[in-house]
This record gives C-alpha cells, structure tokens and sequence, in this order.
C-alpha cells in the first residue's frame, strides 16, 4: 500500500464524488455469535444467523471489520532508530522556520511591495496576499513544530520540550499547556464518541436536535444546498479554532463524568465553563491549574507585544504583517485536523467497542504536496502512525508508517489522490458526506457501537429508517442531565 489507495464507488453517488479512501479487500462481517453446522441447524435458525452476519457498511458500502492487532504489534513493527529524539534537529528546523518568517516579511516589506509603489492598489493587494499565504505556511510549520514538543517527539528533554514549545505556541496565541493536556486527552481517546476532545462528529439524534428539533428525525430533512454547506464550511475555517479554544466545539459534551467532579454543570458552549483558559475547566485536574495559567501568561504577552507593536507601526500594518497570516494558520490547522478524523471510510466507536487501536486506526494520511512534506513537517502525510507512537518525531514519521502499514493491512487509510488540490477537494467531499454518524444498518451485538458517516444528501449508504434507529442510551441521558431533552427517548 505504498501508493494511493483503490477506492469503490459508492452507492448512490458519481465516482467523481467518491473522493474518499478505502482499502479495496474483502470483509468479514461482525459476528459475535459463533455459526453452527448445517446438520443440527433448523432453517429458521440457519435464517437468525445469516441476519447477525449482516455486513457493517461504510459511507461507501464498503464493507468494515474493525481491528484485532495490538498496540504492541505495532510498537514492535517500528524500528528502534524512529524512536529517538534529536534537540539540535529540532531546533535546527526552528531556526530554518524563523529564517523563512523574517526572510519572507524583510523581502516583501522592503523591496517587493516597495517596488510595487507606482502600480494600481490591487495589484499590491495581490502582493500583500501571496505575503499572507507564505507567511501563514510558515507559521502553520512552527505551529507544527510546537506541536511536536507537545508531544515531547521534539527532543529527549521535557524541559526544553516544553520552554520551545511555550514560546512558539504563545507567539500563535496558543495557550501551550491548556492545549497540550486536552490534545493528549484526544490522543488517548481517539474515535471514542464520549471521550475523544476533537472533530467528535455529531450523532444522528444530535444532528436531528439542533436542524429539525427534539421529537423529529433527520429522515424529514431534505438536501442541504450547496450553498448551505460552502457557509458552514467558511465558517468552520474562520472561526474553527477561537471556537475550540473558547467553547470547547467539537469535543466530547459529558464533564459530569470529570474524577473530581469539576464537569457538574457545565458544558460545552460559550460561557458554560468548559473552555482552555480557565484552570477550573473540567478540560482539566487541580493538579494543572500552574500550567493552565502559565499558558494563560504566554498568550497575554503575546497580546501586549502586539498592542505595543500597534502603538509604534499602527493597527492596520500590525493586522495585515501578523493577523492575516494568523488566520491563515488557523485556516490549515482547521482543515488538517478535520481531515485526519473526517472521512467517508472512516468510524466511530461507542465506549462498548472502542479500544486505543482501534480509535488510532480511525484516522487518515492525506497528501498536501511540497508544502506538506517540507514547510508543515509532514503532519498531513504520516497522521496514522502519529495516532500510534505520538513520540516518534516528524523526521521519522514516513519510515515508522511504512512499518506500520505491514501491521494495519487493510484498515490503513489514505487519500493520496492529487497531491495538494485533491488535499482542498477533501473538504468539500467530508463535508458533503460526513454530516452525522449512526450504526450501520442490520448492525448486531458489538457492530451496534460503532458508527458510521451518513448525510441527507443522498450520497452514499442511506440512513437507515426512523423506525430502525435506536440512539445510545448514555448519550440521551447525557443530554437529558445537560437540559437538551426532557426525556431520556427518541426522536
């Protein structure tokens, strides 16, 4: 699987639709309940068994199994060079990054739109543009790099892990540690629908109660019009991330289960308690509350040097050399991050199926081109195998997926297709067709606990009638507790 994978055209969709991935090989479907022998089998009960094998489908009707390797196996599969950490490499890909933000603002400050002078104020538009976007890969890498020490992939040290990472994240107005405890909290539980902190999709009862209304159904819906979609997605490329960081939007809604009770309450959603600036967020333990405001600081400095840079240089120059650029980097972390979690092919788990190779598994490799590969340190490229060894540092990532890819077989995913443009095509595709998640229909035993994309556009697996749907017990009751629903029923 070292090329893009084969994909299936989906059911009720153009294959130029069916932009998303998936490993083209047989299935065996979920059954829990081992077959008997024809010779002591009624026809009644052979009929039962066949009903308890009925396929789990994807968005694409491809047919799924979930995994069955361990953590070990793939620990076991990488070798033992990837795992090691390099301060001086780091930082040499730091100053490399630094180089290419100052280079880039010295050339177009001082001699590109300079000489741009005597030219029709669009065209030093344009000029300023291209300044924006280069800055804003630039600075989408240190975000990266940051990340990196998050993660403590950026050296042996966690001292000089988290110094450089404090830094470079309070320069993105990034609260580091708030950030770096929630994101291992999504690490550890990804693709789980109660406990992952990012991109957790709603569920088909959550979508119907925030588009048609408790007591109706998604099935009443009709298509969403292209328009409605291009919006939402401008939306979410805007405004994605202040969002996550102030109101916790797209992570898991059940605090009440926080150990030491700091959830009761509160929830999810702008000045409801749940957000990654206030220590006593149920994002977080007392324990965190130092490094909480420590990131806090960080983030206020930052705040302060741009009001003194204002004071000296003006608002208007301060928002086109910093905040343009700063939008650009919220703008790819949004959609990378999306697009590792959202896809087609992809599932999710209710905590009765949910285990940690599983959640890794529920991710996905993109392409992204020169500008993933050398300016975003790969991020986009070897997502999968991050999911697995969080440590492993981007400079080994690509030889650590290709071990990994011998363990996963058939449940890697990738979507390689176009490079670059194939990478923006994805958006549009997830979402068109990744709206909301459900079982797959017919599902039994353990199949009924892991979800599937369906949307109302009619692309893809349908949703499966109203009168089949049964929600999860724990996510009404979870809503009935927050105030959403009176009643723990459905729809």
């Amino acid at each position: 699987m070292d090329g893009p994978v084969t994909r299936l055209r989906a059911r009720g969709g153009s294959p130029a639709d069916s932009a998303a991935s998936t490993p083209l090989s047989e299935s065996r479907s979920l059954s829990t309940t081992p077959s008997k022998s024809s010779s002591s089998t009624s026809l009644s009960s052979m009929g039962e068994d066949a009903a308890k094998k009925v396929p789990l489908l994807d968005t694409l009707g491809n047919e799924f199994e979930p995994p069955n390797y361990t953590i070990k196996d793939i620990r076991d599969a990488i070798p033992a060079h990837c795992f090691k950490r390099s301060a001086i490499r780091g930082l040499g890909y730091v100053a490399r990054d630094m180089i290419c933000l100052a280079g880039n603002f010295y050339l177009f400050n001082n001699h590109i739109i300079p000489a741009l002078s005597d030219f029709h104020p669009l065209v030093r538009a344009v000029a300023w543009g291209a300044y924006s976007v280069l800055q804003g890969f630039f600075g989408t890498g240190i975000w990266v790099l940051a990340h990196e020490c998050g993660h403590q992939a950026f050296s042996e040290s966690k001292v000089i892990n988290d110094t450089v990472g404090w830094i470079l994240h309070s320069a993105l107005l990034v609260p580091y540690f708030s950030w770096k405890i929630s994101h291992g909290k999504h690490h550890h539980a990804t693709g789980n629908m109660q406990r992952d902190m990012v991109f957790v999709p709603k569920t088909r009862s959550e979508y119907s109660r925030r588009f048609v209304g408790i007591g109706r159904d998604v099935s009443e819906l009709t298509e969403e019009t292209p328009i409605a979609t291009l919006t939402h997605s401008l939306l979410q490329q805007l405004f994605g991330w202040p969002m996550y960081l102030w109101t916790n939007v797209t992570g898991h809604n059940y605090h009440s289960r926080q150990r030491e009770g700091r959830g009761h309450g509160k929830q999810n959603g702008y000045f409801k308690g749940v957000n990654h600036f206030n220590p006593s967020s149920p994002l977080y333990e007392a324990k965190d509350a130092k490094l909480i405001l420590l990131s806090d600081i960080g983030v206020g400095l930052t705040c302060y040097a741009l009001y003194l840079a204002s004071q000296t240089w003006g608002a208007a120059n301060i928002a086109l050399w910093y905040g343009i650029p700063y939008l650009w980097v919220n703008h790819w972390l949004v959609a990378i991050t999306y697009l590792q979690h959202t896809d087609p092919t992809l599932p999710h788990y209710q905590p009765e199926a949910w285990n940690f190779p599983r959640g890794a598994a529920a991710t996905i490799d993109r392409d992204f081109g020169f500008v993933g590969r050398h300016l975003l340190h790969g991020i986009i490229e070897t997502h999968v195998a991050h999911h697995y060894v969080s440590t492993i540092p981007f400079y080994h990532a690509d030889e650590a997926t290709e071990a990994v890819k011998k363990v996963m077989g058939k449940h890697y995913r990738a979507d390689t297709r176009g490079g670059a443009f194939g990478f923006l095509k994805a958006m549009w595709t997830a979402a068109r067709w990744c709206q909301f998640v459900e079982p797959s229909r017919g599902a039994t035993g353990e199949g009924q606990h892991i979800l599937f994309f369906r949307n109302r556009n009619g692309l893809g697996v349908p949703p499966m009638p109203v009168e089949e749907y049964v929600p999860n017990e724990k996510e009404l009751e979870n809503e009935v507790l927050l105030g959403m629903r009176k009643e723990a029923n459905y729809p």
